[in-house]
């Protein structure tokens, strides 16, 4: 047995597709303004008028980790002030079957990690949130891009859910969305850093708007979720899928 199995409760990676390998709807899309499955398998741009966007497989990665492929998004029509309702997201849902390991809404729940790469033209504050579609619940937490056009590793803790236990279906019981930017319903409260249902003002509090100007690029791989509570020393590696 490898030492990552023996480390990790989930013997299978919970998000799919998380290195951006397998886009089987083509590696380009450009012009997109509207939510929708458009490159990468699994990956949903999920958006309300805040710009316009070209969305790439793309061969720019992290250096020496085994990564080939990421998601690129490509601001090419601006946006710099966004509405009160606007929002792009990045995001993935999970099937709830998949996630009964989590043991949400019991007294058991775990915590989890969810780490990635990151590569952004604009530097500031951005919102990484799980969402809980079964019984609308959230929560946040925010993580700082601090140097233009630079990879970086992003490692993120979220706390159990001892509220709402997940459809046990093939339903998207779990979002886990990456905030681009998001217009002040999301923004004008305090960060909802614990669960609980949500509140809208609460679920993007200080993220940057990466639409606001067409030089902006985004990029984005090697995402995973893993149940319990990691560190960047101790979150085992990457499960490299064909």
């Amino acid at each position: 047995m490898l030492d990552d199995e023996i480390r990790r409760p989930n013997a299978k990676p919970l998000i799919i597709n998380g290195n951006m390998a397998v886009a089987q709807r083509g590696t380009s899309a450009t012009g997109q303004t509207a939510t929708g499955y458009y490159v990468c398998d699994r990956w949903n741009l999920a958006i309300s008028s805040s710009g316009t966007w070209t969305i790439s497989q793309d061969t720019d990665v992290p250096s020496g980790y085994g990564f080939s492929t990421s998601t690129k998004y490509d601001c090419t029509t601006a946006d710099g002030s966004l509405g009160a309702s606007d929002y792009i997201l990045h995001k993935q849902s999970i099937e709830g079957q998949n996630l009964q390991l989590l043991k949400k809404g019991t007294a058991n729940a775990e915590k989890v990690t969810i780490s990635f790469w990151v590569k952004a033209t604009k530097t500031g504050t951005n919102i990484l949130e799980l969402y809980d579609n079964t019984n609308n619940r959230q929560v946040s937490q925010s993580y700082t891009i601090s140097s233009t056009d630079t990879w970086q590793k992003v490692v993120l803790n979220f706390p159990a859910d001892t509220t709402g236990a997940l459809a046990n279906n093939n339903g998207g019981a779990l979002n886990v969305q990456f905030y681009l930017g998001a217009g002040s319903n999301f923004t004008s409260g305090t960060l909802q850093e614990t669960w609980a249902g949500y509140v809208n003002a609460n679920r993007a509090v200080g993220q940057v708007n990466h639409a606001d100007s067409t030089s902006n690029d985004f990029w984005i791989t090697a995402i995973q979720l893993e149940v319990g509570e990691y560190t960047s020393s101790t979150l085992p590696p990457f499960q490299h899928e064909s």
